[in-house]
């Protein structure tokens, strides 16, 4: 085998030898290895400065992040034995997890395979790629999960702004079997569908399974608000669990009438109630009616995509937890997730705590959650670690 070479700065190959799996554009000695010698997805051999071989990766010339390993050694390259195998490690940690198979199949970087996400429903995969050297193995991707896994159907859901980036088409298409608008899933004994062709991502969350289960002690005969619902991952859970009552505010009409569809599968309808509408707008208008809940779920999209949307993002968590707060009854319980990146842990914690203070509340953090583990975190990548969310009772001073 051989490959172009991209070699390293002195010293621009410690962050690689301890682990991490992203090589930056200004690490490479652009002198003897320039990267607009290489075609967006190629793979290389990455090296440090003396010619020694660290491993193989793919490139995107272009970008800051300019490399991206999937191998450690220089007799694998990325090829369909190569997926098999990894696909198959990946595989042996989720049904060890899981006794049913719905869970994520393949999470990137945590396991090998940067650029590259699976979601499983049963004997239907959507996967993602991300990446151009993932782009450019599609064809092996499909044969080593068809190989692995004989699925009765597989759509690539290639429609994030991540490829936008690299450069990518998008493009949501069937490339092997059969694939139905909705797909079955169960998750922690609650039966939904869901939209794997039209909705966000591949359908469906599975990274805050661990703190949906979490939900079942505090929603009992209880009146729960699930605020950004989409199709009432938490919502529907709550009512299966117990509540009394829930009410889900979403923007999406399709995804509220999935709301009503995944109720109705689990015998729960009568207990549900959706608004459609902004978020916000929506809390101030179930303040002005005096509505007040005993359980609220806060869980919205990233509002920090990129580090300098940090004070801003920051700013309307602030906003969305305090508003969800005056809804409260006196001894309510707050559920507040983040799925933004940029968004450290102690600082949702510090956000919780200014929200109840200029409040007049006594605010205790009952548990914390994280992403599922089939939503592993690299522990030389802690952007592989997203998921956070505290489980808060919030009570007068």
């Amino acid at each position: 085998m051989n490959l172009p070479s991209l070699r390293l700065k002195t010293n621009s190959d410690r962050r690689i030898k301890g682990g991490h799996l992203w090589v930056f554009s200004n690490e490479v000695d652009i002198t003897q290895t320039p990267l607009t010698a290489l075609e967006s997805g190629q793979e290389v051999q990455i090296e440090t400065v003396a010619g020694k071989v660290l491993g193989l990766a793919t490139v995107s010339p272009n970008n800051l992040i300019c490399a991206r390993l999937h191998s450690r050694d220089a007799a694998h390259p990325l090829d369909k034995p190569l997926l098999v195998h990894r696909f198959k490690i990946a595989l042996s940690l989720r049904e060890k997890l899981f006794d049913k198979p719905f869970y994520r199949l393949v999470y990137g970087e945590s396991d090998l395979l940067p650029g590259l996400v699976v979601d499983r429903f049963a004997d239907h995969l959507v996967v993602q790629i991300s990446t151009p050297g993932m782009e450019r193995v599609r064809e092996a991707i499909i044969e080593a999960l068809v190989q692995v896994l004989k699925p009765v159907g597989i759509l690539f859901k290639n429609d994030n702004a991540a490829r936008a980036a690299e450069g990518l088409p998008s493009l949501v298409e069937a490339v092997h079997g059969e694939m139905p608008e909705r797909v079955a899933l169960e998750e922690n004994g609650v039966r939904f569908e869901a939209p794997v062709w039209q909705g966000q991502k591949t359908g469906w969350f599975y990274d805050h399974r661990m703190n949906r289960a979490r939900l079942a002690p505090y929603v009992a005969g209880k009146r729960v608000l699930d605020l950004y619902s989409y199709i009432g991952g938490w919502g529907v859970q709550a009512a299966v669990f117990g509540a009394s009552e829930v009410m889900c505010v979403d923007s999406s009409a399709p995804a509220l009438d999935m709301v009503e569809h995944n109720a109705s599968l689990n015998g729960v309808a009568e207990k549900m109630a959706v608004v459609e509408g902004d978020v916000m707008d929506a809390l101030r208008e179930l303040k002005t009616a005096g509505e007040k809940f005993d359980v609220i779920i806060a869980d919205p999209p990233a509002f920090i995509k990129k580090r300098k949307d940090i004070r801003n993002g920051e700013g309307a968590y602030r906003r969305l937890n305090e508003q969800a707060m005056r809804l409260l009854n006196k001894d309510g319980v707050l559920v507040s997730a983040s799925c933004s990146m940029h968004l450290a842990e102690d600082n949702l914690r510090d956000i919780l705590l200014a929200a109840s203070r200029h409040l007049d509340r006594h605010l205790v953090i009952a548990e914390r959650g994280f992403q599922g583990p089939d939503h592993p975190l690299h522990p030389a990548i802690p952007e592989t670690g997203y998921i956070k969310s505290y489980f808060c009772r919030v009570l007068p001073v």
